[in-house]
């Protein structure tokens, strides 16, 4: 007698969806790998347009007659722009619209100015109650603590 192997073109029911439940998991880890590589990203963003601040804020104090007053505003002033596009990019990164001069009590995105010094910072996307903050001292910091409570803070050191 002899055996005859029946072939069958094809893949069955169950095979189908074995591929589709691997496919279904693998693209779960990938989505969950890209949310958080997008707010490390919206992070690197917020300090990427913050720390650029203080070279255009130390070209608009020379140009303003050696005052930071109006810094945070959308003015130019002998031809160089203040810091208002870069702060408020930061903000946009973060999920903000805009952000606060001089704001009392501020948990947004905030920029203080006066004549003699400016603050601006930016929370962080990653870890919820973190800020990203730079003034005019050259400090440049991730806290963790909010810097500028007060419209008349312009320190992001302790």
């Amino acid at each position: 007698m002899m055996f005859r192997m029946v072939t069958r073109k094809g893949f069955t029911l169950i095979e189908l969806l074995v591929v589709i439940a691997i496919i279904g998991i693998l693209s779960a880890v990938v989505l969950v790998s890209l949310n958080s590589a997008r707010t490390k990203g919206a992070d690197a963003s917020i300090k990427s347009n913050l720390t650029s601040t203080r070279s255009q804020a130390a070209l608009f104090y020379d140009s303003n007659n050696a005052s930071y007053s109006t810094v945070c505003l959308n003015t130019t002033v002998g031809g160089v722009k203040s810091i208002y596009g870069q702060v408020l990019a930061a903000a946009k990164a973060g999920g903000h619209s805009s952000f606060n001069r001089n704001a009392t009590g501020a948990i947004n995105a905030v920029c203080n100015d006066s004549a003699d010094a400016w603050a601006a910072q930016v929370p962080l996307k990653a870890t919820a109650g973190t800020w990203f903050c730079v003034d005019s001292e050259g400090v440049a910091l991730v806290a963790t603590t909010n810097r500028l409570i007060s419209g008349t803070d312009y320190v992001c050191s302790s």
